[in-house]
This record gives structure tokens, sequence and C-alpha cells, in this order.
């Protein structure tokens, strides 16, 4: 690392800066099947209000990470989906595994026991970042979607919290 890095939440406000880096994740090709930026309403709905951090370097949105919830059934409630994306030119210095720590503590405290991740396979640093923070691959989801008429597999993670039993 070589700044500090702080977490905070984000909000509303914030949401300019963190469709910039959702934007360059999209436009990698490997992050999302998404294909342009949703409007701050649409993502807000789509999108649980008690996590979600933003990564901060000398006042600049270098990182955010959020959860989705996986189901509306009330049996579900433990369980979320993570989000998280790193602007390119701070990617491979350790603010994602510190970001993804972030969300994992946060989302224990508001009690999810379960966080999962639908990752494309061959978004190898994605995947290692998950499975060092405890995540295990759990299979995979063979030509799941095609983005730009090339068919993608998903590589499926889950992590069980520790702290929630």
């Amino acid at each position: 690392m070589i700044a500090k890095v702080e977490i905070t939440s984000f909000t509303e406000q914030d949401w300019p800066d963190i469709s910039t880096i959702y934007k360059e994740g999209i436009d990698t090709g490997l992050a999302t099947f998404e294909t342009k930026i949703p409007e701050w309403d649409r993502w807000n709905q789509s999108h649980i209000n008690s996590c979600r951090l933003k990564a901060v370097i000398n006042n600049e949105t270098v990182g955010w990470a959020a959860l989705s919830p996986t189901s509306s059934r009330k049996v579900y409630k433990g369980v979320a989906e993570v989000s998280i994306y790193i602007t390119s030119k701070h990617r491979n210095l350790g603010i994602g595994r510190l970001l993804l720590a972030s969300l994992i503590e946060e989302s224990e405290k508001e009690g999810f026991w379960t966080l999962q991740a639908g990752i494309f396979s061959n978004n190898h640093a994605s995947i290692k970042l998950h499975t060092t923070l405890g995540f295990r691959i759990i299979g995979f989801r063979e030509k799941i979607g095609k983005l730009n008429n090339i068919w993608y597999d998903n590589t499926i993670l889950e992590r069980r919290s520790k702290k929630i039993t």
C-alpha cells in the first residue's frame, strides 16, 4: 500500500465517483454483464442500504464495495452478493483486500451470515482476492451469459461467517 486508505460508507452524493469506477469495471469486460451505468435510483433499489463502502486516498474515491440481496424471501435475509470495484490506477495495491475485509466485517455487524460472489472465471485477480479472504469456490456456471457476442463462465464463491452461527 502506498498511501493511507480510508474506508467509509457512501451515499447518493458519492454516486458520480462510484459510477465512474463502475464504468471502468464495465469497460474491462471482466467485471459484470452490465453494459452501461444504471441511474442512481435503480442502483440504489437493487443494493442493500447498510453495506456500501468506499475506499478513499487523499480525498479521492479509488474503489467501492456493496451488497445486493440474493432473494426477497425472509429465510435468505442473511445472504447477500458482493460487488467490488477498484479504479484502474489503484489496482494491485492491496486496496481491494482492505475494502473486501471491511465489507465482510460490516456485513457481519449487520447480521449477514453468507456472502456470495459470481465472478467471471477469467477474472483471476478477483477470484484470488475473494479466496484469500475466506471465500471458497463452490462451482461454476458454464456459459451463463453472453457479452459482446462472447459466452462467459462464472465461478461461484461463498463465505460463511464464523461469527454468526
